[in-house]
């Protein structure tokens, strides 16, 4: 069978060169070094090529995040795929892209669902419409800047290289960990909301790499959540104000509306997401592509070579 890793450490590698180069925790750390050094570099180039009054603009702003945060993960990703790992970036190959468009079809009717659930139980309300909304600016930061840069550090980089060593049950929980972990200095965040982050979009965000190894839909996915959360239904996007087409409010217990973060901090939202990431575990657990940790690999392997020279003699 053939192995669903995007990666394999070369089998003629020195031991020094698995341990420095090739192995997980060294390939993490280079991403989250380079990230680093290339994300203070850019926002050095920002600060000569533009005043402080521009970039305290709400467009300055956009492009500062765009170019510190995006484009930073992005290059650097493409260092370590191509020059490190050395292999094809088949988790964003061009012949996927249809993957974006179901993602944010998914994504749109996710939290409409949301909102329709919200409604049923008279916790959202509509009070008005705001047509000049400046929805591009909310696409270009909140929905794909997000999308992109957020699921290229947690899908591309922790889940799938975390999966590799410690398989997919290890890799869906630790990035889960750290992307509730990454909310929680968001505007009125709690302990809860990062908790229901945690479950209802690390847990899903994981589970839907895991079945399709694309970033697309996750990208899709997750752009479009974000979009009509804050530009649509006017709520706001993990604790920041959006501005928005529909003029809404929520009312009721936080629990129930999610308060001031947000229906991402709601149990409905949280209810419906975990019935996602069930419906794909249960198509991976049919597919039988969960990974197991290397050591139990290794050890399947060592007992599948004994057996074949067994067999063989």
């Amino acid at each position: 069978m053939t192995s669903p890793l995007a990666f394999a450490t070369p089998a003629g590698a020195p031991a020094w060169k698995r341990w420095l180069w090739y192995s997980p925790l060294a390939r993490i750390l280079f991403f989250s070094l380079g990230f680093f050094l290339l994300s203070r570099v850019v926002g050095f180039i920002d600060h000569q090529l533009f005043s402080i009054a521009t970039l305290k603009t709400p467009w300055g702003d956009a492009e500062h995040y765009l170019s510190m945060f995006v484009l930073s993960s992005v290059l650097v990703y493409l260092l370590l795929v191509k020059f490190i790992e050395r292999r094809r970036m088949a988790e964003l190959a061009s012949r996927q892209w249809p993957g974006l468009l179901k993602g944010i079809a998914a994504g749109f009717l996710l939290f409409t669902a949301v909102v329709g659930l919200l409604r049923l139980t008279g916790s959202y309300h509509v009070t008005g419409f705001n047509p000049h909304a400046d929805w591009l600016l909310a696409l270009l930061t909140v929905g794909l800047g997000a999308g992109i840069g957020e699921e290229i550090m947690f899908r591309g980089v922790l889940f799938r290289i975390t999966e590799e060593g410690l398989g997919t049950w290890g890799a869906v929980l630790i990035s889960a960990l750290f992307f509730g972990a990454a909310h929680i200095m968001n505007p009125a965040a709690t302990l809860w909301s990062s908790a229901a982050i945690t479950v209802e979009a690390g847990l899903l965000f994981g589970m839907l790499y895991h079945v399709t190894r694309s970033l697309w839909p996750c990208i899709g996915l997750h752009t479009a959540w974000n979009f009509t959360q804050g530009t649509v239904y006017g709520i706001p996007v993990s604790g920041t104000h959006a501005d928005s087409w529909l003029v809404s409010n929520r009312t009721g217990p936080d629990w129930l509306s999610g308060g001031t973060f947000g229906a991402e901090a709601s149990v409905v939202a949280l209810s419906l997401c975990t019935l996602c990431t069930v419906v794909l575990i249960v198509v991976a657990l049919r597919r039988g592509s969960i990974v197991q940790p290397s050591w139990r690999r290794k050890k399947s392997e060592a007992l599948s070579a004994a057996y074949m020279v067994k067999a063989t003699s």
